[in-house]
């Protein structure tokens, strides 16, 4: 067993005394630790000794004070203090801390080196050195026997928690949800304490810290696998687990979600294959049906649901930001079926799937349209009517849009009226790039974002000035339309947005 504050004391040839803090007497010591940084407590990770010259110690009663909760609350046994060194005189509020604390406040005479106390802490762990190999072996075997299969997450939980003497809780830094669907949920003092630091860097702001929390030690720590996933620990018991083998812990269920998230891509590529087949009406209903079965999502009574990063957001990638959605629905215990093409993510979910959660799997960046409930025959008209709604959502700047309802698009209620439009104002330029080849659609649209400039639009399609005019006269034999007629470049304009939205 590692070594108490007591018995690290009562060695006669180090001469400590114990100036506070006498009922943290029986605190063990895990490791001896020599630190003169400001804020003494980020360096703690758990049962050490800290041992400080006295540039670490405030010289006010208010920052000693506080300089005690925060060693007590990241887990420190005890404080040591070199004598006649750089310390200040240590105030009555300070010692009376440490004793309330407890926090075990030791003076360590001069001359003696620190590194004779961090030997003695040493020499005396030995034995918990093999008691603490034996144990990271049983942890990782844990791993061996745990199986890939998603379903056998929580078993492997609570087996690590046996074997640690804790309660673990693994979820999701920004949200506090449990990580993993079959996950616990966080107790709810600590959900209540950190409600809202929800979302937030400080919630852990080292990868491995201990706080107090309504007389409680709690852990947090990353589990290195996953950005956001967050090992959450209360001890049952005193001694605290120890470090070395906690973070072997973290390691293991970073390993087992790594194996659950492996799997999901198999199925999410699968899944990936029949919504391309379908909506390109490659697939019969019958088949639809019971593939679409396959992937838990109900074929009768279904959404189709389009995102998209907003526009404001020029940095981002939409495949990247997009490309977990499909985990995220999983862990929050939606079942789905997604598809990305181009740079939209059209995903399959149950009618009966609530808007905060779609929002909340996609993130705050993410626009969203949502068809109506729809059946496998109806997935292509679904399709549409999803990309009608993010259209809508976008232009509108909502997070989110339902088909037909909320405000319109452009002055149009429905996606029949903007293929309407655009068939009858872009449909001959349609027409004849099928039948020559030819830039029309992508000219147009450049010269309407270049302000109507010849010049701007021939340098950024890298053609000569009167190609341009060419190509804009060709345009306006083939519509009809006179293109020096503000209405008309007001009505491509709409069409082009429609288009676009509906097609790229």
């Amino acid at each position: 067993m590692a070594i108490t504050v007591a018995e690290l004391v009562a060695e006669p040839q180090l001469g400590l005394t114990l100036l506070a803090g006498d009922t943290g007497r029986d605190n063990r010591i895990t490791w001896a630790h020599t630190s003169d940084l400001p804020r003494l407590w980020e360096w703690v990770t758990g049962g050490e000794l800290m041992m400080t010259n006295g540039l670490s110690i405030p010289a006010d009663a208010e920052g000693q004070v506080a300089l005690a909760e925060a060693l007590m609350d990241s887990g420190a046994s005890a404080l040591a203090i070199g004598e006649k060194m750089h310390a200040p005189p240590l105030t009555q509020e300070f010692l009376t801390a440490c004793d309330r604390l407890p926090l075990p406040l030791i003076n360590v005479p001069y001359p003696l080196p620190f590194i004779a106390i961090a030997r003695s802490v040493a020499e005396s762990s030995l034995l918990e050195e093999s008691r603490r190999l034996r144990q990271t072996a049983r942890v990782y075997d844990l791993l061996r026997t745990a199986g890939a299969s998603e379903d056998h997450w929580q078993s492997l939980v609570q087996r690590l928690a046996t074997e640690l003497d804790a309660e673990l809780f693994v979820v999701d830094r920004r949200c506090l949800h449990p990580w993993h669907p079959e996950g616990q949920a966080l107790p709810g003092f600590l959900a209540d304490e950190w409600a809202p630091l929800s979302g937030q860097v400080t919630l852990a702001g080292k990868k491995f810290q201990w706080h107090r929390i309504r007389g409680r030690h709690v852990l947090t720590m990353d589990i290195p696998t996953h950005a956001n996933a967050l090992l959450v620990v209360l001890p049952n018991s005193e001694p605290h687990p120890d470090a070395v083998v906690l973070l072997h812990a973290a390691t293991v269920l970073g390993l087992q979600l790594s194996r659950i998230v492996l799997s999901l891509e198999g199925r999410h590529r699968l899944a990936g294959e029949f919504l391309l087949q379908a909506m390109d009406g490659r697939l019969g209903a019958a088949e639809m049906e019971s593939r679409l079965a396959t992937f838990g999502v109900p074929p009768q009574d279904f959404l189709l649901v389009s995102m998209s990063e907003t526009a404001g957001d020029k940095t981002a990638n939409d495949g990247d930001r997009l490309a977990n959605v499909h985990i995220e629905l999983w862990r929050h215990g939606v079942a789905s079926a997604s598809l990305k093409r181009n740079s939209r993510l059209h995903v399959v979910v149950p009618a009966d799937v609530p808007d905060d959660i779609l929002v909340h799997c996609a993130g705050a960046d993410a626009a969203i349209g949502i068809s109506a409930p729809a059946a496998v025959a109806g997935i292509q008209r679904a399709l549409q009517e999803s990309l009608w709604a993010l259209g809508s959502a976008r232009a509108n700047k909502l997070g989110l849009a339902r088909y037909a309802q909320g405000p319109s698009w452009l002055g149009l209620t429905g996606f029949e009226e903007g293929t309407a439009l655009v068939r009858r104002l872009l449909g001959p330029i349609f027409d004849y790039e099928q039948s020559q080849e030819g830039d029309l659609l992508v000219t147009l649209r450049t010269y309407l974002d270049s302000q109507r400039s010849w010049q701007k639009t021939a340098a950024a399609l890298f053609a000569h000035r009167q190609t341009i005019i060419y190509r804009i006269r060709k345009i306006g034999e083939l519509t009809g339309l006179d293109m020096g007629e503000t209405s008309t470049v007001a009505q491509l304009w709409f069409a082009l947005q429609i288009h676009e939205a509906m097609h790229r």
